[in-house]
């Protein structure tokens, strides 16, 4: 019962999917994180009724990507965004760790927060545009989505916290087994993703074990830890990584 309530509570924490209210107690959030790769499931079932909708409507590949690039962001309420936005800000201004960790905290967007949105929300769209509109592809980025989610929570996991903030309640209160559970949830995904795509299933798999190396030596050295905003940048980062893996080693092996 302690796992479905965790459950509930990843998705009404993390998503804009209605659950019923659950009271926040350490016993609830137990499983908590290792939920979190449910809640990419999720996207990746909204993706493949807009492949329906899109395919039925004939709509064009323009319209197709831009749904690829919005939903999950709609879907997640931007939680992990605006964790992505308040990091590129505290790494912009080039500060000692702990200024960083303050800027993390501001709820002010700088300069550099929306540049780098922009930024990124262009990429992730202009790569979107270059997927195929068919089922396959729906199921392979939900697989994707909830690869970042298990890369995310697992570096919060493994990872000391910066600050006692969120994340650090939601570490506390886990077991021992939950990175276990994640590099399972991890195993998982990446075969299927691996079996579906092929090699531009394994370039996305391999992309994702070094966006996790990579991002948590950044957390560390940047900020002395980990914290939730770190967490939603490492999962819209590795996401980026793995798309990009995708699509331009996709297109490599078809010339």
């Amino acid at each position: 019962m302690n796992a479905l309530r965790s459950i509930a509570m990843a998705f009404a924490m993390f998503s804009r999917i209605p659950m019923p209210r659950v009271e926040w107690k350490k016993e609830n959030m137990r499983y908590m994180l290792c939920a979190l790769p449910l809640v990419g499931a999720a996207i990746g079932l909204a993706l493949m009724l807009w492949v329906w909708v899109c395919l039925r409507l004939k709509m064009g590949q323009t319209l197709f990507a831009a749904g690829i690039a919005l939903i999950p962001l709609l879907l997640s309420g931007g939680i992990h965004m605006d964790g992505f936005c308040d990091t590129a800000d505290a790494l912009s201004s080039h500060q000692p760790a702990e200024r960083k960790r303050e800027i993390l905290k501001d709820s002010h967007a700088g300069a550099f927060a929306v540049i780098s949105f922009g930024m990124y929300m262009l990429g992730y769209f202009a790569l979107s545009s270059e997927l195929e509109l068919c089922y396959d592809t729906a199921l392979i980025m939900g697989l994707m989505h909830m690869i970042s989610r298990a890369v995310g929570a697992l570096m919060s996991t493994l990872t000391v916290s910066a600050h006692e903030g969120l994340l650090s309640a939601f570490t506390s209160a886990g077991v021992k087994g939950a990175a276990w559970i994640l590099l399972c949830i991890f195993a998982l995904c990446a075969a299927g993703v691996i079996l579906i795509a092929g090699i531009g299933g394994a370039a996305m798999a391999i992309a994702a074990i070094i966006a996790f190396f990579a991002l948590r030596r950044m957390a560390i050295k940047q900020f002395g830890g980990m914290s939730g905003d770190l967490a939603g940048f490492s999962i819209q980062m590795s996401e980026l990584i793995m798309l990009t893996a995708y699509v331009f080693v996709t297109k490599a092996v078809n010339i």
